[in-house]
């Protein structure tokens, strides 16, 4: 039994592929700018915080980390309108995708929050500077530059993530392959083709993460 591949009959339609791809590349850049934020903002709770605001913020960090991506896309997009918010898929994806970064930034920056000497905080103060001045001038700096490469690989896996959104009709790179697979029946193919774009997306965020990195936290040297 011979098998014959045409993938020539996926790459006609490209304009689609491309459309998919380019979706895919803006929720991630969307969602890495909240999602990272968002982080930061809960790594400073969970460290200099009120106790009720430390736990709050652990609380969702622990419900975001210990459940599937997908069931929290599916809360936000059918769960939401039954609270009288109705959103469309792509603004779901992105809340979604934001909620699930943002938790796992917040340990990751945690982390190296933790890893800073005390000593620097200690001089900080007694230079009159507030806390939220120390965070942001002191802390914050050094930790990003300790746990950026953690950073960018979830950012990665968010990225990657995203592949799911299809099911709620978000025309990401996934949901393009399928409709695409579901014209001429060439699956294997189609998502052959979908799977070498999101490799190449993953490598090109990747070297872009990085340098933005050593750019605005290296100083240029890495």
């Amino acid at each position: 039994m011979s098998v014959e591949f045409d993938f020539l009959a996926v790459l006609a339609d490209w304009p689609l592929l491309l459309e998919g791809a380019a979706w895919t590349l803006g929720l991630t850049a969307v969602s890495a700018v909240l999602g990272v934020g968002l982080g930061i903002a809960c790594a400073w709770a969970r460290t200099e915080g009120a106790a009720p605001l430390r736990w709050a913020v652990g609380g969702y960090v622990e419900l975001i980390r210990n459940t599937p991506f997908i069931v929290q896309l599916f809360f936000v997009f059918f769960g939401l309108p039954a609270l009288g918010l109705r959103l469309t898929p792509e603004w779901s994806s992105v809340i979604a995708m934001v909620l699930n970064l943002g938790a796992y930034a917040a340990e990751i920056v945690r982390a190296g929050i933790a890893a800073t000497p005390r000593g620097q905080v200690e001089a900080a103060l007694s230079l009159a500077l507030t806390r939220a001045q120390t965070f942001v001038h002191v802390v914050l700096p050094p930790a990003l530059r300790r746990v950026w490469p953690a950073m960018v690989s979830q950012i990665i896996i968010v990225m990657l993530g995203s592949a799911v959104c299809g099911q709620i009709a978000t025309e990401e790179l996934s949901y393009t392959a399928n409709l695409i697979q579901s014209r001429n029946f060439r699956a294997f193919e189609a998502f052959i083709v979908a799977t070498l774009m999101y490799l190449a997306m993953a490598v090109a965020v990747r070297h872009l993460l990085d340098r933005i990195g050593r750019r605005l936290l290296f100083g240029g040297r890495r």
